[in-house]
């Protein structure tokens, strides 16, 4: 399975009369915490599987505009009779800087969305009047604001990698999302995840989330969100550099400068 998050669920009771089994497959294209991102080819093979096996799938879309180097992220959807067996999310959070405001919507299978319009009406009574009136704007206004917003993240997404590369730590650059997988500095690997999440706060501070808070195969890496300007990327690898040379760790001279 391509790194990302992909799980498979028991559903509830109220889908015993379907034709698919009591079982969902998630998927996260592009991944949190990962920022891993799939082609169309991987859809296209989930879809013919789940219709082999009679799973549902659920797919969460919420980074779907935040892509980089001019490789936009497909859609489940776009597989032809995904819908007979999909459901795809996505959330304003991420596309329009709603994040918060908890609103979004779904599209896909008519069985799925029934369900989950059943399972809400037991939650709440929709979101605040408001906001609602502020995401039709955001929907039907003028859409610079989603090329605006992934410009400034590719920007920062090229600082983080190279400001902390220059630092002695090699971050491989994410596709999509925003944020970075990174794998622990080698000669710190020792630490764990957690271990040196905390010595990054204490010493260099700088906060990530370890690895291993996503599940044991998080173990080995942190995950950096790059919701900080440019200038204060660039301090945090400042600080990063200093803790790694305090900690005998060498920095190849090619990137010290």
């Amino acid at each position: 399975v391509t790194a990302g998050v992909f799980m498979v669920c028991r559903l509830s009771p109220m889908f015993e009369t379907s034709p698919f089994a009591l079982h969902v497959v998630i998927v996260n294209y592009p991944s949190n915490p990962t920022a891993e991102a799939v082609d169309l080819a991987f859809y296209e093979r989930l879809v013919a599987w789940a219709k082999e096996n009679k799973v549902w799938i659920i797919s969460d879309l919420a980074y779907s505009e935040l892509y980089f180097d001019g490789k936009p992220t497909p859609s489940i959807l776009q597989v032809p009779g995904a819908k007979d067996i999909a459901i795809e999310f996505t959330s304003l959070s991420k596309t329009y800087s709603m994040a918060g405001w908890r609103i979004g919507f779904a599209v896909g299978n008519k069985t799925l969305i029934a369900a989950m319009s059943r399972v809400k009406s037991y939650l709440d009574y929709g979101a605040f009047t408001p906001i609602q009136a502020a995401a039709c704007a955001a929907l039907n206004g003028p859409q610079d604001i989603v090329e605006t917003n992934r410009q400034l993240y590719h920007k920062r997404r090229d600082v983080l990698v190279e400001s902390f590369g220059r630092a002695g730590w090699d971050i491989p650059a994410p596709p999509a999302s925003m944020f970075a997988w990174a794998p622990l500095p080698p000669a710190l690997a020792h630490l764990g995840s957690l271990e040196f999440s905390k010595q990054l706060l204490t010493h260099a501070k700088v906060a990530v989330a370890p690895g291993v808070g996503y599940g044991e195969n998080g173990e080995g890496f942190v995950r950096i969100a790059m919701v900080e300007n440019e200038q204060r990327l660039r301090q945090a690898a400042r600080n990063v550099k200093k803790y790694l040379v305090s900690m005998g760790v060498n920095i190849p001279s090619a990137k010290a400068g």
